[in-house]
């Protein structure tokens, strides 16, 4: 398909939240399944080979990305959705393409293994051992305050969070341009910065639009929970509301890229 870097009004950025959610809930289940999968296959190549595993993981998430694309446009011509779609890239189109997006995939997860690597080394396992005793029950009160108050979990969160930021913008459209715009790796990585570059109010909106759905849910949850005494059931209901919510980001990224460089043929 012939692209074309369209001007997107801020406004769009609240209707890529609502039409993904629209769509999500045109094929909830299989949707779902599509995200959980990836996730449970991820984790367990990571856990057969600890280090390989890892990377290989981490590489896999360009696919993630482009094989929800795939799967939302099927969804919208009322095709089926399921999880061949996450790896269907790869197995059409021409070496060229496919290259690539292998090109991708491996510059993707060593940048994210290097970001990670710098996060630990500020960090120094201090996340790790809040997430410990926040899930414990025996864990002291003093403890968890002492770690919320030491300044490296503080730096490697922000470290973290600003360079994984960073690194998604040039990979955000790049899976898309080179699968169904048929550029090579570097272009894609420059017209995927310059495209988020030129629609930056309506990506700001967008952010925002996400960061204040997913804020809302945790208010009327603890809310509801804690008027019916039930405040133990919080981290219950977050478990699936957190799976919807990251699933129906992954549907948003056909109507970002559609709206920016034009519907696939």
């Amino acid at each position: 398909m012939v692209l074309s870097l369209h001007a997107v009004s801020p406004q769009k950025g609240l209707a890529w939240v609502r039409q993904a959610f629209v769509v999500f809930f045109r094929r909830p289940l299989a949707f779902t399944v599509l995200f959980a999968l990836f996730l449970f296959g991820g984790t367990l190549v990571a856990g057969l080979v600890p280090i390989v595993g890892r990377v290989l993981a981490l590489m896999a998430v360009p696919l993630l990305s482009l094989g929800f694309m795939i799967a939302t446009r099927a969804a919208l011509q009322d095709k089926p959705v399921h999880p061949g779609q996450l790896f269907e890239a790869l197995r059409g189109g021409d070496a060229a393409r496919r290259r690539s997006l292998i090109v991708l995939c491996v510059v993707y997860g060593v940048l994210t293994l290097l970001i990670m690597t710098i996060w630990g080394w500020i960090d120094g396992g201090r996340f790790d051992r809040w997430q410990e005793l926040m899930s414990s029950r025996d864990a002291k009160p003093e403890e968890i305050d002492a770690l919320l108050a030491d300044d490296r979990l503080l730096g490697g969160i922000v470290v973290f969070l600003g360079l994984g930021s960073l690194l998604s913008i040039p990979f955000w459209h790049a899976p898309a341009l080179v699968y169904w715009g048929s550029q090579g790796a570097a272009q894609a990585l420059f017209s995927s910065t310059l495209a988020l570059w030129r629609t930056r109010g309506a990506f700001l909106v967008y952010m925002v639009a996400w960061t204040a759905v997913v804020m809302l849910f945790g208010l009327l949850a603890a809310t509801i929970f804690g008027l019916l005494g039930l405040r133990t059931m919080i981290p219950v209901a977050a478990l699936p509301a957190g799976l919807m919510f990251s699933t129906a980001f992954y549907v948003s990224l056909y109507f970002v890229f559609v709206d920016t460089f034009g519907a696939p043929d």
